[in-house]
């Protein structure tokens, strides 16, 4: 999740926030979508806040891709004197999470209030990835983040996610807490990163 989820009060509309590039960018995805449900690939936050309806749901892997705590969070779950951490889709590898369906009379909604919630920073790249459900292949909506971003962290050392998990704390709590109910909801859903669970050994 970025600096500026739609749930934040008084956060902006995407129109008020978006670039030009956004807006055009948006209007793609909708273009896309228009009478079609929309598939959404949730790995992190969506997993335990997804914020709308789905009409079904499976666990599914994205090939290409692999979940990462490894973007800068300066507001959410950080500061600008002690930035956090939040995760983000890196190229390479592989990530299971879940593959959310929206109904076709509600995705149009449902991508503005996700566009809101993920891209009003610019940060993020929108990808439509593909995910294998029961009823065959799918093409689902994800962020995913560019290693070229300033917002990618690149690699860090053991030391400093001791200190972003003992201090780093936002406007919607700590790093820790987040990577902690990622952690959760994953396993909750059957799925083992051991990525993560190597990280959050640091916090011990």
């Amino acid at each position: 999740m970025t600096d500026t989820p739609a749930d934040a009060p008084n956060a902006p509309t995407a129109a008020g926030r978006a670039t030009a590039f956004q807006s055009t960018l948006l209007d793609q995805f909708r273009a896309q979508t228009a009478g079609r449900d929309l598939w959404v690939f949730g790995y992190a936050s969506l997993l335990w806040r997804p914020e709308f309806e789905a009409q079904e749901q499976h666990i599914s892997r994205v090939w290409g891709w692999h979940r990462a705590l490894k973007m800068w969070s300066r507001l959410n779950r950080g500061s600008p004197e002690c930035p956090g951490l939040v995760f983000a889709l890196l190229p390479g590898g592989s990530c299971q999470g879940v593959a959310y369906r929206v109904a076709r009379n509600q995705a149009d909604e449902v991508l503005v209030r996700l566009w809101e919630r993920e891209m009003p920073m610019d940060v993020y790249t929108p990808s439509w990835l593909p995910c294998n459900t029961p009823q065959g292949r799918v093409q689902a909506l994800a962020f995913t983040l560019p290693r070229s971003s300033p917002s990618f962290t690149g690699q860090l050392p053991p030391a400093t996610y001791r200190q972003i998990f003992q201090q780093a704390y936002g406007r919607f709590g700590t790093t820790l807490d987040y990577a902690r109910q990622t952690y959760e909801s994953l396993q909750a859903h059957g799925i083992e990163d051991r990525a993560l669970a190597a990280l959050l050994r640091h916090a011990d």
